[in-house]
């Protein structure tokens, strides 16, 4: 298994591993521990779910066409989380991949709260944050999970990237900003969200 399959082999793995450990939260504003758990087993099912497409891809076509399952897929496994509940399920980062997975105000808020609460020593694998805010009149639940650059992302995350993986990379993602990140970065967030009027 060469360098970048093995990458984006564990990829998804380093992402369910952080989930397993138990987290810190940030401000709660009163909600449950219901809400938390649901919203973390639902982190959690994305990455599996991800993982599991990526590794079949990988065994079929290898590493250029896992990215673009990726791309397909990563999206659609939102949509199908959203679709079996009421919460808004994405990704986000402060240098995405994909415009599309641009913070919000709060979400760059959080972001840069993570990013503070790493460098004071904070382990980012066990970092989430939790808030009730108040959103075109309704009081909705946010939640985000972060996301570390682990040892094997810097592959398709890093400054150097294999030219056909970067060359595929950049004709899906023309204005990619994810790159240049080293392990134990912050690399983004899961990011969930539902209105509490439901």
């Amino acid at each position: 298994m060469n360098r970048i399959v093995k990458i984006l082999y564990y990829l998804p793995f380093v992402a369910v591993l952080a989930l397993s450990a138990a987290p810190a939260l940030g401000a709660s504003n009163g909600t449950g521990d219901a809400d938390v758990a649901e919203a973390r087993g639902i982190v959690k099912s994305f990455a599996q779910t991800l993982k599991g497409r990526l590794t079949t891809a990988l065994s079929e076509s290898g590493p250029v066409h896992a990215v673009e399952v990726c791309n397909v897929d990563a999206p659609r496994i939102a949509r199908e989380h959203e679709e079996a509940g009421d919460w808004s399920v994405a990704r986000t980062s402060l240098k995405v991949r994909n415009p599309g997975n641009a913070p919000d105000r709060f979400e760059r808020r959080v972001l840069e709260q993570f990013a503070e609460r790493a460098a004071a020593g904070e382990d980012l694998a066990t970092m989430e944050h939790v808030e009730t805010v108040e959103q075109d009149g309704r009081k909705v639940l946010r939640y985000m999970k972060a996301i570390p650059t682990g040892e094997l992302c810097v592959a398709c995350h890093g400054a150097d990237l294999e030219p056909e993986l970067a060359a595929r990379i950049d004709a899906l993602y023309p204005d990619d900003q994810a790159r240049g990140f080293e392990p134990g970065d912050l690399r983004g967030a899961f990011t969930l969200s539902r209105p509490l009027d439901r």
